[in-house]
């Protein structure tokens, strides 16, 4: 009984982990974008800095006229059997 109560917990832990990175993997994408957007400069530069200083790696950066995409990737939970990073992308421009 306690190895299957520990099994689940490991499971719903690694669900939580998964959900936590998910959302940080979407607000670094959003204000990468954002900032990606607003610059006059390079935007992909721009928005790869945001990302980075949101312990985010920018996978992907597309300007398409003055709208900037971006993906960028996080750590996901630690599993023993697997290497977990979490994507999300966003897009900005000017309204």
């Amino acid at each position: 009984m306690a190895g299957l109560l520990m099994f689940m917990m490991t499971g719903l832990a690694a669900a939580g982990g998964l959900v936590t990175a998910q959302r940080r993997a979407q607000a670094a994408a959003d204000l990468a974008a954002l900032a990606g957007a607003s610059t006059r400069d390079d935007a992909c530069a721009r928005a790869g800095e945001v990302a980075a200083a949101n312990a985010a790696a920018l996978e992907a950066c597309r300007l398409d006229g003055d709208e900037v995409t971006v993906e960028v990737s996080v750590a996901g939970p630690r599993v023993p059997w697997r290497d977990v990073r979490v994507t999300a992308e966003a897009r900005a421009g000017p309204a």
